[in-house]
């Protein structure tokens, strides 16, 4: 029996405002306010008791990041911890449900400053949230840099929500500086940050804690971001009585000199589930690709003409191009042939570079069953946008481009023209390896010939590359990838078990 496929909330990311909303709709439904800073304090404290009891240093902020700092104060000390208590600004300029919970702290409270530190071992930092949109400064800053650099850098920190100093929709540290945390706690959903680089790595291991908000309160915001997994698709599932036409028939373009690339991406295309492969290639290499594998067909292609007629045939469902497809004219002209016919496509590498001196021609053609896989370098010179957070870039160009968008790395997003986006969580460093995008851009194709949806597909195709590359381990191979798929295909609880 198939395991019940969780819901799309389980995999919701919330921005800063989401969350925002979020609080107030629990509170508008008969949740206090004190009666969430209180369970978020209390999550603190327990992750807190990971450790061995010892001295601990709880820097808090003049907000709610700084209540939840004092609950969690007061529920170790009753525990018996040592608590060193430190407060930026003043005790009385706490307002709301910050001054509630420091009204219940029956210790210490000092002035923020480094030897605040002083003979404590553990940190957990409750200055600024998610919600932070300046740079630290004064001593603030200082703090943190102490943290961070100075006698305390060996030093675990739990962080409140967000390590101190990090933009929450962004996943960037605000003027370059935020704590490094080896936790941290954040409630009900995560955010960005948890997930978008450099964050990930500042925040250390992601616990998100359950402080009473009600599920029901996901409905009225309508999240738009979502952490990419099983989750949110289902994996095409051959039936009984189909054939091989059933699982789709895809088209590949292959180049004349990186021949390399488009039989890694047809080898993934094939290990995914396409029922057929056709590799249009220039006769002076068509043979090479004939001989490099007896389940693929391979035809004559050397100009858009022959292109054309291969298009002609209905069966062929789907279209890959770029891989090795050479930068020019030429290539420009044959995409340009392949978004005339509507058909389900993707383009990468050659197929979007080859547009770089005029976008818009591409942007003209583009449809909603396309998938574009550019990396950064090729994002920025379509789109013209480097400077913004990865979240923000990928849905920038979905919009502009009006298809779905792949932007790889090691936080790839996949985003769509309605503003929905997954960022993928699971893909180890070892994929930054020669010829790792052109399987990615098979397996997004082998996808969408069996029919799945152009965001489906790229969701699937970018959590399957990672999921892959993480059971290989290290001295991967870009060539190990389709060939150790079939093992994880297995273990996807979507995947039919055989009959």
């Amino acid at each position: 029996m198939l395991a019940e496929k969780p819901s799309l909330s389980t995999a919701a990311v919330l921005t800063v405002a989401e969350m925002y909303q979020a609080d107030r709709a629990a509170m508008a439904a008969g949740v206090t306010g004190p009666q969430l800073m209180d369970a978020a304090g209390f999550a603190i404290a327990q992750i807190v008791r990971r450790w061995p009891r010892q001295p601990v240093a709880i820097v808090c902020g003049p907000g709610n990041n700084g209540g939840d700092g004092f609950i969690a104060a007061r529920k170790l000390a009753r525990r018996g911890w040592p608590v060193r208590l430190s407060l930026l600004g003043a005790r009385e300029s706490l307002k709301g449900d910050a001054a509630w919970a420091a009204s219940l702290w029956r210790g210490g409270v000092e002035p923020l400053s480094t030897d605040s530190l002083e003979g404590c071992t553990l940190i957990v930092d409750a200055l600024f949230g998610a919600g932070l949109t300046r740079p630290l400064e004064g001593m603030a800053r200082a703090v943190v840099e102490d943290i961070n650099h100075r006698r305390h850098r060996r030093l675990p920190v739990v962080a409140v929500d967000v390590p101190s100093g990090l933009s929450g929709d962004t996943g960037v540290p605000l003027a370059g500086l935020a704590i490094q945390a080896a936790v941290t706690v954040t409630f009900f959903r995560p955010k960005p940050a948890h997930w978008l680089l450099p964050g990930r790595l500042l925040c250390g291991e992601v616990i998100v804690a359950d402080i009473g908000i009600p599920e029901a309160v996901l409905e009225a915001i309508a999240p738009r971001i979502f952490i990419n997994g099983p989750g949110l698709w289902s994996l095409p599932q051959p039936r009984p009585t189909g054939h091989k036409y059933d699982r789709g028939h895809v088209l590949a373009v292959g180049g004349a000199v990186l021949t390399g690339a488009t039989r890694l991406a047809v080898r993934a295309a094939r290990r995914v589930g396409a029922g057929l492969v056709t590799i249009a290639a220039p006769e002076p290499v068509s043979s090479l690709y004939a001989q490099d594998a007896p389940g693929v067909m391979v035809a004559p292609c050397a100009h858009v003409r022959d292109l054309a007629e291969l298009l002609a045939d209905p069966r062929r469902n789907v279209v890959l191009i770029g891989p090795g497809a050479g930068r020019g004219a030429n290539t420009r002209a044959m995409v340009e042939a392949v978004l005339a016919t509507g058909r389900p496509c993707v383009l990468d590498a050659d197929a979007l570079t080859s547009f770089a001196e005029d976008p818009a021609a591409l942007f003209a053609r583009l449809h909603p069953a396309c998938v574009l896989t550019p990396h950064d370098g090729e994002s920025a010179a379509l789109f013209g946008v480097s400077g913004a957070d990865r979240l923000e870039r990928a849905r920038h160009a979905a919009r502009v481009a009006r298809a779905v968008v792949l932007l790889k790395g090691g936080d790839t997003v996949i985003a769509a023209p309605d503003g929905r986006a997954a960022i993928n969580t699971n893909a180890p460093p070892t994929l930054a390896t020669a010829g790792a995008g052109d399987v990615l851009a098979g397996l997004t194709v082998g996808l969408l010939a069996q029919g799945m949806d152009a965001f489906a597909a790229a969701c699937a195709a970018a959590w399957l590359h990672g999921a892959v590359a993480t059971r290989i381990g290290p001295g991967l191979l870009a060539e190990d990838l389709p060939e150790a798929l079939p093992d994880v295909l297995k273990a996807c609880p979507f995947f039919p078990p055989s009959p």
